[in-house]
């Protein structure tokens, strides 16, 4: 692998890495704060990092789909589509499972069942993201031999109408498509924008980031980053500065933990629900911390850090069809998957 290949990668995973800290981070602040009904100092740093913590994640998710989606169809099902249905439908009952009891409390038996059978059409929980993935790597497939130009176009008007239909499904696939496609069809434009980050100095790249971080902040601070429009150039705009920091990151070799979160962003995805909600509970039980910031924090490295726990766990035992696709869950026969990382470039 070329050096410059492999910074590439580097910066890659570091992205997602930030992307995927921040979607856990943003689940845990606000089941906190919902769990103790008031407001924590971090919920400024949440809506801070919403214009585009999303749009990030899907826009790398994109990124590497250009070399790919000629592919047969049948192959492709099976690496694009089978393999996010695949985690769903699993960490989807096993959400459940852990969920089911309060559910028929709830709902009753057959309101339970319902809401599962629900999960098949409307993304369940924190799952949403995969499901999405799925029906991104499908509608992109399709569209194939659509001028690109039109789809971006389309993708945009979607972003920015006031599409609230109540289905999830509906909802964030208007809010993030131009995302997921504008990462497949600029690609070239990304990795070269990348790569003149990195011959840039490491003070200029921190220089230009710092900016960014004040626009960005005052832009939220003001309410203008959901107007139409602005919301999906900061989406753009946020997604190429956490790209440089990625850059950055790489050059520097530095947290090299959150490389490693990259790298293994399906494994935090699919299981930081687990410890977020016990941690949570713990925390606001116990009584040892009543700063609620540091609650969500504290929840916030729990279901990070367990996950990966759980992996490591995992990965050598029977145990491992939770973080791998099993070969009976293939369409098509091959080389067994050797990573078990967010696999948005197999």
């Amino acid at each position: 692998m070329a050096a410059s290949e492999r910074s590439r990668i580097d910066w890659v995973d570091y992205a997602k890495g930030i992307c995927i800290i921040l979607v856990v981070m943003m689940h845990s602040t606000l089941g906190v704060e919902k769990a103790a009904g008031e407001v924590s100092w971090l919920h400024a740093f949440i809506d801070w990092a919403r214009p585009f913590r999303m749009p990030d994640f899907f826009m790398i998710s994109g990124l590497f789909l250009a070399s790919r989606i000629d592919r047969p169809w049948r192959a492709y099902l099976d690496t694009k589509v089978v393999h996010f249905a695949y985690f769903y439908i699993l960490w989807m009952t096993i959400q459940f499972l852990t969920k089911g009891y309060g559910l028929v409390q709830e709902q009753g038996a057959l309101g339970a069942i319902e809401s599962y059978l629900m999960g098949f059409v409307e993304p369940f929980g924190t799952l949403w993201f995969i499901y999405l993935l799925a029906v991104f790597f499908f509608v992109t497939k399709v569209l194939r031999n659509v001028p690109p130009i039109l789809v971006i176009v389309l993708g945009a008007i979607l972003e920015a109408a006031p599409i609230e239909t109540g289905w999830l499904l509906i909802d964030e696939f208007a809010s993030r498509f131009v995302y997921f496609y504008s990462g497949y069809w600029l690609a070239t434009y990304i990795l070269a924008f990348t790569a003149k980050v990195d011959r840039l100095s490491a003070p200029a790249i921190f220089s230009g980031l710092v900016i960014w971080a004040f626009a960005n902040g005052w832009l939220v601070a003001q309410g203008y980053s959901t107007l139409p429009g602005v919301s999906l150039a900061m989406g753009y705009v946020g997604a190429a500065a956490v790209m440089s920091t990625g850059v950055l990151l790489s050059k520097l070799h530095l947290a090299r933990a959150i490389r490693y979160c990259g790298e293994n962003s399906i494994v935090i995805y699919l299981a930081f629900f687990l410890f977020m909600a016990g941690s949570r509970a713990a925390l606001l039980k116990s009584g040892l911390v009543t700063d609620l910031g540091i609650i969500s924090l504290l929840v916030t490295a729990a279901g990070v850090v367990g996950s990966v726990l759980l992996f490591w766990a995992v990965r050598k035992t029977p145990f491992s069809f939770l973080f791998r696709r099993p070969q009976w869950a293939r369409l098509s026969t091959g080389v067994p998957e050797r990573r078990l990382a967010f696999a948005v470039r197999s």
